[in-house]
């Protein structure tokens, strides 16, 4: 049984970071491709970052150039570390395995960029 556990979100102010970490059991992290989707209030969840099982990261536009998302194998954990936060970056963000038609999610941790 595929489990997600995500942790690390808060209220921030903008301009500022935090670290989302997600936590992976019943998988190997490296053998699969991990996501981080976000859902902001009366939103649609919408894909944010992954990282494949090759490692290779990739992001959505809006993301790009101030959210990193990495991969500790020995800890089976991934993580999404969000720079120059803004307020349309608040959202609830989960961690998601897609494979073989099946998604499987976390329960998401809260992020609330506000002054």
């Amino acid at each position: 049984q595929v489990q997600l556990v995500e942790s690390g979100g808060g209220l921030v102010q903008p301009g500022g970071s935090l670290t989302l970490s997600c936590v992976v059991k019943g998988i190997t992290v490296s053998d699969n491709t991990i996501a981080w989707y976000r859902q902001a209030p009366g939103k649609q969840r919408t894909w944010a970052a992954q990282i494949t099982d090759g490692g290779i990261p990739m992001y959505t536009d809006s993301v790009k150039g101030r959210f990193t998302i990495s991969r500790d194998n020995a800890k089976n954990t991934i993580y999404l570390q969000m720079n120059s936060l803004k307020s349309e970056d608040t959202a609830v963000y989960f961690c998601n395995r897609y494979r073989n038609g099946q998604h499987d999610w976390g329960q998401g941790t809260q992020v609330t960029v506000s002054s």
